[in-house]
């Protein structure tokens, strides 16, 4: 097997600031074998897609590829027959006789973001959607409209998610989120405003290949600029109702510095509206949107990636670091945020989520005993510590913001994050806000944190560090063929025979989440100071493996070489 190390947050970079305290300084190793010797610079005429090519692709080019949706919907590009126009009219017009079949009559709220792709992807939606009679809302400035947008947008009209505000809402979001420029992506949120679940995405996928099958002439359509649509201030609509969820006048009075770097992406005017609006002393670093990217710095192996958790993407920002108290990021479609301040750099999005939980259940919130929090299960465990010693229940979770949207929607998770550096919470009298990711929240906590204690989430998380332990995280991929993947998605616990990890005895073998009991697909094994998990990837011949040492990188290394063993082992078994 061969293994490939995906550096990650809390790995080091070989950039500096030179205007952060030393601890922001950490970092970044030279390039290794696996990391492109110029990741972290500004990337190159060659290096930036021709989007001319790949716009004529996706209406001349025919489908390739099935559609096929993964955990956050249908991706690809039109250049190599992946993306194009015939997969999106198929998906449209399966996504409309989805809401026949489930009753969903009401309006269809409809977003996108700053790939090139998604421009004609959302006209062709449009026309596929306006050929159904479905009233969909666009942006009444004919701008961006980013996920989280959408989902606070379904949830307002449905009063919660419920139906009994008939006939229900629900949305699309034109994106593939951080992935590089020359992709495009298809989401879709049901009325509870969030992912959809794998039985929707498996009835929405397998109708649309079978229209792409038969042919797609029979599918409705009406001329874009023929369409009949309904134009929402989406900007207005969520901007304007944040305080509900933060406490902005704490932000504006504390007089904090704030600098944002939207990635070229979706957020851009919304952060705009946010410093106009709210009176914040926020600068926005770079308020260009083009197609290209190419302001963006090469991600760690060469390509354009706007990953607002990456160290190399993120470059710029951390340069900046010492300009400003707190500075954030999003990526594209603003399901993601990045978080960067002087005392600590670019932060781990597993130490910004355990900050977040400390924060906001140790007094900031008057949410009910009852209310808990929700995590992935290849988050890190010091949230799990956070967690137990605010005495508040845990609920952990396989991978998918989806497993969350029901303890959202009724209240009973108060905050619920992933460690790609997906998070929502609930708004501050204890009802929902989103119950999709929301990129943006999560960077105004942090400016909350230090408006309210002074302390940056860096500095937050420190004295979490110190209390329950100096984490070392990593993921990797080793690689497996198709037949090995489909044997660790169905092992059980029973398969593994290993009884130690990294010198101490395994406490927990598992295959099913503790929160929910749904299948992980793969493996989680646990010890005092440390445990991995294993997934198969969906997309690619390898297996993720998650690992994290509570007591430094030294048993991190064990555990990853051990982690190889263990489901090695079990695969031949």
């Amino acid at each position: 097997m061969t293994i490939r190390e995906i550096d990650r947050l809390g790995e080091p970079l070989a950039i500096t600031c030179g205007r952060c305290s030393p601890q922001a300084r950490s970092p970044i190793t030279p390039p290794g074998p696996d990391i492109d010797p110029r990741a972290g610079q500004l990337p190159q005429a060659a290096d930036l897609v021709d989007v001319d090519d790949l716009l004529a692709a996706y209406a001349e080019a025919p489908p390739v590829a099935p559609v096929a949706f993964g955990t956050s919907g249908h991706r690809g590009t039109s250049l190599d027959g992946s993306f194009t126009e015939a997969h999106v009219v198929a998906i449209s017009a399966a996504v409309c006789r989805y809401r026949a079949e489930q009753g969903t009559s009401g309006p269809l709220y409809l977003g996108r973001d700053t790939h090139a792709l998604s421009a004609p992807a959302f006209r062709t939606i449009v026309e596929v959607l306006a050929g159904h009679d479905v009233d969909v809302v666009v942006d009444a400035a004919g701008g961006f409209t980013p996920t989280p947008v959408i989902s606070h947008a379904i949830l307002t009209h449905n009063r919660g998610g419920s139906r009994a505000r008939p006939p229900a809402a629900d949305g699309i979001v034109v994106t593939p989120s951080h992935n590089p420029p020359g992709d495009g992506g298809f989401k879709y949120n049901p009325p509870h405003g969030g992912p959809a679940d794998t039985d929707v995405t498996g009835w929405i996928e397998r109708e649309a290949n079978r229209l792409l099958e038969q042919g797609l002439d029979d599918v409705p359509r009406v001329p874009f600029a023929e369409a009949q649509v309904t134009r929402r201030d989406y900007v207005s609509a969520y901007v304007d109702d944040l305080p509900a969820v933060i406490d902005l006048d704490a932000i504006r009075e504390a007089g904090i510095r704030l600098g944002v770097d939207p990635l070229g992406g979706a957020s851009v005017a919304y952060w705009q509206a946010i410093r106009e609006r709210h009176r914040l002393d926020l600068t926005i670093v770079n308020a260009e949107v083009d197609p290209t990217f190419r302001f963006v710095p090469l991600d760690h192996d060469g390509r354009i990636r706007m990953d607002c958790s990456s160290p190399h993407a993120m470059a710029r920002l951390r340069d900046m670091a010492g300009d400003f108290d707190v500075a954030f990021a999003n990526d594209p479609d603003a399901d993601r945020h990045g978080i960067v301040t002087p005392s600590a750099g670019l932060l781990n999005p597993n130490h910004h989520l355990a900050a977040c939980v400390a924060y906001l259940f140790g007094g900031h919130r008057a949410w009910g005993d009852a209310v808990g929090i929700g995590k992935t299960l290849v988050s890190s465990s010091i949230i799990d510590r956070v967690a137990a010693d605010l005495g508040r229940r845990l609920v952990e979770v396989p991978v998918g913001f989806k497993w969350f949207v029901d303890g959202l929607l009724d209240g009973t998770l108060g905050f619920a994050g992933e460690e790609s550096a997906g998070a929502s919470f609930l708004r501050r009298d204890g009802t929902a806000w989103s119950t999709d990711k929301d990129g943006l929240i999560p960077c105004l906590l942090a400016a909350e944190m230090k408006a309210t204690t002074g302390r940056d989430p860096g500095e937050l998380y420190a004295g979490l560090a110190d209390r329950f332990g100096h984490a070392a995280y990593r993921r990797t991929d080793v690689a497996a063929t198709p037949e090995q993947k489909d044997v660790l998605k169905r092992l059980s616990s029973d398969q593994v025979s290993s009884g130690e990890l990294a010198g101490e005895p395994i406490e927990a073998t598992l295959t099913e989440a503790p929160g929910n009991g749904a299948p992980i697909g793969g493996l989680k094994v646990v010890s005092e100071h440390g445990w991995f998990a294993a997934r198969p990837s969906g997309t690619e011949d390898v297996y993720k493996v998650y690992a994290e040492s509570l007591d430094g990188e030294e048993r991190l290394e064990r555990i990853l070489g051990e982690a190889q063993q263990i489901v090695g082992k079990a695969l031949e078994g």
